[in-house]
Protein backbone atom coordinates (compact mmCIF):
# COMPACT_ATOMS: atom_id res chain seq x y z
CA UNK A 1 0.00 0.00 0.00
CA UNK A 2 2.91 2.29 0.93
CA UNK A 3 4.19 1.63 -2.85
CA UNK A 4 0.58 2.63 -4.00
CA UNK A 5 0.69 5.99 -1.71
CA UNK A 6 4.56 7.14 -3.10
CA UNK A 7 3.76 6.44 -6.80
CA UNK A 8 0.78 8.72 -6.45
CA UNK A 9 2.65 11.26 -4.77
CA UNK A 10 5.30 10.89 -7.93
CA UNK A 11 2.81 11.28 -10.42
CA UNK A 12 1.65 15.00 -9.70
CA UNK A 13 4.27 16.32 -11.88
CA UNK A 14 3.33 13.80 -14.31
CA UNK A 15 -0.45 15.16 -14.17
CA UNK A 16 0.58 18.64 -14.29
CA UNK A 17 2.77 18.47 -17.03
CA UNK A 18 -0.04 16.99 -18.87
CA UNK A 19 -2.53 19.06 -17.72
CA UNK A 20 -0.95 22.20 -18.86
CA UNK A 21 -1.02 21.86 -22.74
CA UNK A 22 -4.69 20.74 -22.35
CA UNK A 23 -5.71 23.98 -19.89
CA UNK A 24 -4.36 26.29 -22.15
CA UNK A 25 -5.83 24.93 -25.30
CA UNK A 26 -8.76 24.66 -23.76
CA UNK A 27 -8.71 28.32 -22.62
CA UNK A 28 -8.12 29.39 -26.10
CA UNK A 29 -11.36 27.42 -26.74
CA UNK A 30 -12.72 29.23 -24.49
CA UNK A 31 -12.28 32.40 -25.81
CA UNK A 32 -12.66 31.65 -29.40
CA UNK A 33 -16.45 30.13 -28.59
CA UNK A 34 -17.17 32.80 -26.02
CA UNK A 35 -16.81 34.96 -29.08
CA UNK A 36 -19.40 32.58 -31.12
CA UNK A 37 -17.44 30.56 -33.42
CA UNK A 38 -16.79 26.67 -32.56
CA UNK A 39 -12.91 25.87 -32.90
CA UNK A 40 -12.73 22.26 -33.62
CA UNK A 41 -9.28 22.70 -34.91
CA UNK A 42 -7.85 22.98 -31.75
CA UNK A 43 -6.33 19.44 -32.60
CA UNK A 44 -4.28 20.87 -36.07
CA UNK A 45 -3.49 23.69 -34.29
CA UNK A 46 -1.77 22.14 -31.10
CA UNK A 47 0.24 20.35 -34.43
CA UNK A 48 1.51 23.05 -36.16
CA UNK A 49 2.76 24.49 -32.45
CA UNK A 50 4.21 21.45 -31.65
CA UNK A 51 6.01 21.02 -35.08
CA UNK A 52 7.06 24.82 -34.99
CA UNK A 53 8.55 24.40 -31.53
CA UNK A 54 9.97 21.62 -31.92
CA UNK A 55 11.66 22.58 -35.49
CA UNK A 56 12.78 26.10 -33.83
CA UNK A 57 14.49 24.57 -30.66
CA UNK A 58 16.45 21.46 -32.73
CA UNK A 59 17.50 24.51 -35.40
CA UNK A 60 18.29 27.10 -32.57
CA UNK A 61 19.66 24.54 -29.74
CA UNK A 62 23.39 24.20 -30.37
CA UNK A 63 24.17 28.10 -30.84
CA UNK A 64 21.16 30.40 -29.31
CA UNK A 65 20.88 30.15 -25.37
CA UNK A 66 17.38 31.43 -25.67
CA UNK A 67 16.25 28.63 -28.15
CA UNK A 68 13.64 27.21 -25.72
CA UNK A 69 11.46 30.45 -25.06
CA UNK A 70 11.68 31.47 -28.48
CA UNK A 71 10.40 27.92 -29.49
CA UNK A 72 7.29 28.73 -27.93
CA UNK A 73 7.17 31.81 -28.87
CA UNK A 74 6.98 30.48 -32.62
CA UNK A 75 4.93 27.87 -31.39
CA UNK A 76 2.11 30.77 -30.86
CA UNK A 77 3.33 32.50 -33.49
CA UNK A 78 2.62 30.25 -36.07
CA UNK A 79 -0.68 28.33 -34.12
CA UNK A 80 -2.45 32.19 -34.67
CA UNK A 81 -1.65 32.25 -38.27
CA UNK A 82 -2.85 29.00 -38.58
CA UNK A 83 -5.84 29.75 -36.85
CA UNK A 84 -6.83 32.83 -39.02
CA UNK A 85 -8.06 30.59 -42.06
CA UNK A 86 -10.11 29.09 -40.20
CA UNK A 87 -11.03 32.38 -39.15
CA UNK A 88 -11.14 33.66 -43.17
CA UNK A 89 -14.05 30.81 -43.38
CA UNK A 90 -16.09 30.77 -40.66
CA UNK A 91 -16.35 34.55 -40.17
CA UNK A 92 -15.93 35.94 -43.37
CA UNK A 93 -17.02 33.80 -45.87
CA UNK A 94 -19.36 32.18 -43.13
CA UNK A 95 -19.11 28.59 -44.10
CA UNK A 96 -20.15 25.56 -41.56
CA UNK A 97 -17.23 26.38 -38.94
CA UNK A 98 -17.63 22.50 -38.25
CA UNK A 99 -16.33 21.64 -41.06
CA UNK A 100 -14.27 24.42 -41.39
CA UNK A 101 -12.27 22.90 -38.46
CA UNK A 102 -11.94 19.32 -39.64
CA UNK A 103 -9.93 20.91 -42.73
CA UNK A 104 -7.61 22.17 -40.71
CA UNK A 105 -7.04 19.60 -38.53
CA UNK A 106 -6.68 17.21 -41.50
CA UNK A 107 -4.83 19.93 -43.25
CA UNK A 108 -1.94 20.34 -40.18
CA UNK A 109 -0.96 16.67 -40.58
CA UNK A 110 -0.16 16.71 -44.18
CA UNK A 111 1.58 20.09 -44.08
CA UNK A 112 3.77 19.41 -41.02
CA UNK A 113 4.69 16.10 -42.25
CA UNK A 114 5.95 17.96 -45.72
CA UNK A 115 7.94 20.59 -43.76
CA UNK A 116 9.67 18.17 -41.79
CA UNK A 117 10.46 16.21 -44.94
CA UNK A 118 11.85 19.71 -46.42
CA UNK A 119 13.61 20.54 -43.10
CA UNK A 120 15.00 17.55 -41.87
CA UNK A 121 14.39 14.77 -44.80
CA UNK A 122 11.79 12.72 -43.02
CA UNK A 123 8.40 12.66 -41.52
CA UNK A 124 9.47 14.22 -38.08
CA UNK A 125 11.63 16.53 -36.55
CA UNK A 126 15.13 15.31 -35.34
CA UNK A 127 15.40 14.89 -32.19
CA UNK A 128 16.45 17.66 -29.64
CA UNK A 129 19.04 17.15 -26.49
CA UNK A 130 16.83 19.25 -23.87
CA UNK A 131 14.20 20.68 -23.63
CA UNK A 132 11.85 22.13 -20.93
CA UNK A 133 13.21 20.38 -17.06
CA UNK A 134 11.07 21.00 -14.03
CA UNK A 135 11.21 23.07 -11.44
CA UNK A 136 11.18 22.72 -7.82
CA UNK A 137 9.27 19.86 -6.73
CA UNK A 138 9.23 17.98 -9.95
CA UNK A 139 6.51 20.68 -11.65
CA UNK A 140 6.73 21.91 -14.47
CA UNK A 141 7.12 25.80 -15.69
CA UNK A 142 4.59 25.28 -17.95
CA UNK A 143 2.27 24.48 -15.19
CA UNK A 144 2.74 27.88 -13.91
CA UNK A 145 2.22 29.01 -17.13
CA UNK A 146 -1.12 27.44 -18.04
CA UNK A 147 -2.71 28.84 -14.52
CA UNK A 148 -1.37 32.48 -15.49
CA UNK A 149 -2.86 32.63 -18.86
CA UNK A 150 -6.45 31.09 -17.09
CA UNK A 151 -6.10 34.32 -14.79
CA UNK A 152 -5.39 36.63 -17.35
CA UNK A 153 -8.26 35.14 -19.57
CA UNK A 154 -10.44 35.21 -16.33
CA UNK A 155 -9.45 39.18 -15.31
CA UNK A 156 -10.28 39.90 -19.18
CA UNK A 157 -13.56 38.09 -19.83
CA UNK A 158 -15.12 39.15 -16.26
CA UNK A 159 -13.64 42.47 -15.91
CA UNK A 160 -12.24 43.74 -18.62
CA UNK A 161 -14.91 45.97 -21.31
CA UNK A 162 -13.17 44.30 -23.91
CA UNK A 163 -14.32 40.84 -21.83
CA UNK A 164 -18.00 42.48 -21.95
CA UNK A 165 -18.23 43.04 -25.45
CA UNK A 166 -16.62 39.13 -26.31
CA UNK A 167 -19.01 37.51 -24.54
CA UNK A 168 -21.63 39.73 -25.90
CA UNK A 169 -21.01 39.03 -29.56
CA UNK A 170 -20.86 35.25 -28.47
CA UNK A 171 -24.63 35.81 -26.98
CA UNK A 172 -26.36 38.42 -28.81
CA UNK A 173 -24.26 39.58 -31.63
CA UNK A 174 -26.85 41.74 -33.17
CA UNK A 175 -27.20 43.68 -29.80
CA UNK A 176 -23.61 43.86 -29.79
CA UNK A 177 -23.95 45.51 -33.09
CA UNK A 178 -26.48 47.58 -32.64
CA UNK A 179 -24.31 49.32 -29.89
CA UNK A 180 -21.82 50.56 -32.77
CA UNK A 181 -19.24 47.19 -31.79
CA UNK A 182 -17.66 45.63 -34.83
CA UNK A 183 -18.82 41.98 -34.11
CA UNK A 184 -16.02 40.50 -36.90
CA UNK A 185 -13.41 42.28 -35.42
CA UNK A 186 -13.59 40.93 -31.95
CA UNK A 187 -14.31 37.21 -33.67
CA UNK A 188 -11.14 37.23 -35.47
CA UNK A 189 -9.41 38.68 -32.45
CA UNK A 190 -11.14 35.71 -30.75
CA UNK A 191 -10.14 33.16 -33.11
CA UNK A 192 -6.47 34.96 -33.11
CA UNK A 193 -5.91 34.52 -29.80
CA UNK A 194 -7.35 30.81 -29.69
CA UNK A 195 -4.82 29.81 -32.23
CA UNK A 196 -1.98 31.47 -30.44
CA UNK A 197 -2.98 29.46 -26.91
CA UNK A 198 -3.79 26.05 -29.08
CA UNK A 199 0.06 26.62 -30.84
CA UNK A 200 1.24 27.39 -27.64
CA UNK A 201 -0.14 24.08 -25.75
CA UNK A 202 1.70 22.15 -28.43
CA UNK A 203 4.89 23.64 -27.82
CA UNK A 204 4.39 23.01 -24.45
CA UNK A 205 3.40 19.18 -24.91
CA UNK A 206 6.45 18.49 -27.71
CA UNK A 207 9.30 20.47 -25.14
CA UNK A 208 8.10 18.50 -21.70
CA UNK A 209 6.55 15.59 -22.89
CA UNK A 210 8.98 14.43 -26.05
CA UNK A 211 12.23 14.73 -27.80
CA UNK A 212 10.76 15.34 -31.08
CA UNK A 213 7.42 16.26 -33.31
CA UNK A 214 5.86 13.21 -34.71
CA UNK A 215 2.60 12.98 -36.45
CA UNK A 216 1.54 11.06 -33.17
CA UNK A 217 2.62 13.74 -30.98
CA UNK A 218 -0.84 16.08 -30.23
CA UNK A 219 -2.83 11.87 -30.15
CA UNK A 220 -6.09 13.51 -29.44
CA UNK A 221 -5.26 16.18 -26.98
CA UNK A 222 -6.84 18.74 -28.69
CA UNK A 223 -9.96 16.57 -28.83
CA UNK A 224 -10.07 16.53 -25.04
CA UNK A 225 -9.13 20.14 -24.77
CA UNK A 226 -12.61 20.77 -26.55
CA UNK A 227 -14.11 18.13 -23.91
CA UNK A 228 -12.55 19.91 -21.39
CA UNK A 229 -13.93 23.34 -22.59
CA UNK A 230 -17.69 21.52 -22.94
CA UNK A 231 -17.04 19.78 -19.41
CA UNK A 232 -16.62 22.88 -18.10
CA UNK A 233 -19.59 24.17 -18.97
CA UNK A 234 -17.44 27.05 -20.94
CA UNK A 235 -16.06 28.80 -17.33
CA UNK A 236 -12.59 29.63 -16.38
CA UNK A 237 -12.69 27.56 -13.32
CA UNK A 238 -14.62 24.54 -14.71
CA UNK A 239 -12.11 23.92 -17.42
CA UNK A 240 -9.59 24.04 -14.71
CA UNK A 241 -11.16 21.17 -12.86
CA UNK A 242 -12.00 19.03 -16.11
CA UNK A 243 -8.46 19.45 -17.59
CA UNK A 244 -6.84 18.57 -14.79
CA UNK A 245 -9.62 15.59 -14.16
CA UNK A 246 -8.10 14.54 -18.54
CA UNK A 247 -4.72 14.88 -17.22
CA UNK A 248 -4.79 12.84 -14.28
CA UNK A 249 -7.35 10.43 -16.52
CA UNK A 250 -4.42 10.71 -18.64
CA UNK A 251 -1.18 10.29 -16.54
CA UNK A 252 -2.78 7.73 -14.76
CA UNK A 253 -3.14 5.53 -17.67
CA UNK A 254 1.11 5.43 -17.94
CA UNK A 255 1.69 4.52 -14.31
CA UNK A 256 -1.17 2.38 -12.99
CA UNK A 257 0.25 -0.49 -15.09
CA UNK A 258 2.84 -0.76 -12.15
CA UNK A 259 0.40 -1.57 -9.88
CA UNK A 260 0.98 -4.85 -9.02
CA UNK A 261 -3.16 -5.80 -8.61
CA UNK A 262 -3.79 -4.22 -11.96
CA UNK A 263 -0.94 -6.16 -13.92
CA UNK A 264 -3.00 -8.85 -15.18
CA UNK A 265 -5.37 -6.39 -17.38
CA UNK A 266 -4.19 -5.81 -20.92
CA UNK A 267 -1.84 -2.15 -21.26
CA UNK A 268 -4.72 -0.83 -23.82
CA UNK A 269 -7.37 -0.82 -21.67
CA UNK A 270 -4.95 1.67 -19.41
CA UNK A 271 -4.00 3.85 -22.83
CA UNK A 272 -7.70 3.95 -23.56
CA UNK A 273 -8.78 5.46 -20.07
CA UNK A 274 -8.53 9.19 -21.00
CA UNK A 275 -10.67 8.47 -24.56
CA UNK A 276 -13.26 6.66 -22.44
CA UNK A 277 -13.97 9.35 -19.69
CA UNK A 278 -13.88 11.58 -23.04
CA UNK A 279 -16.93 10.31 -24.52
CA UNK A 280 -18.76 9.67 -21.16
CA UNK A 281 -18.56 13.12 -20.38
CA UNK A 282 -19.48 14.33 -23.82
CA UNK A 283 -22.48 12.55 -23.51
CA UNK A 284 -23.43 12.71 -20.35
CA UNK A 285 -22.81 16.69 -21.13
CA UNK A 286 -23.92 16.75 -24.64
CA UNK A 287 -27.83 17.84 -24.13
CA UNK A 288 -26.78 20.55 -21.82
CA UNK A 289 -27.81 23.72 -22.91
CA UNK A 290 -24.38 25.61 -21.72
CA UNK A 291 -22.67 26.75 -24.53
CA UNK A 292 -22.67 30.68 -25.61
CA UNK A 293 -26.12 31.07 -27.90
CA UNK A 294 -24.67 32.13 -30.72
CA UNK A 295 -21.81 29.92 -31.13
CA UNK A 296 -21.48 28.16 -33.96
CA UNK A 297 -23.75 30.76 -35.87
CA UNK A 298 -22.18 32.86 -38.67
CA UNK A 299 -22.67 36.75 -37.76
CA UNK A 300 -24.96 38.14 -40.61
CA UNK A 301 -24.56 41.95 -40.29
CA UNK A 302 -28.06 42.37 -42.12
CA UNK A 303 -30.25 40.75 -40.35
CA UNK A 304 -31.96 41.51 -37.14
Amino acid sequence: MNDVFQMLGGIIPSILMITAPILIAATGGLICERSGVVNIALEGIMAIGAFAAAAAHTLMEPTIGLSIPLALLFSALFGGLFAMIHAFASISMRADQVISGTGLNLLSTGLTVFCAQILFRQDRTVPFRMGIMPGPGGIYPTAWLALIILAIVWFVLYKRPWGLRLRAAGEHPQALASAGVNVIRIRYIAVFISGLLAGLAGGCLVLTNTIQYTSTTINGLGFIALAALSFGRWLPLGILGSSLLFGAASAMAVYIVNIPALKFLPSEIFSMTPYVITLVTLVIFSGKDYAPKASGQPYDPGKD
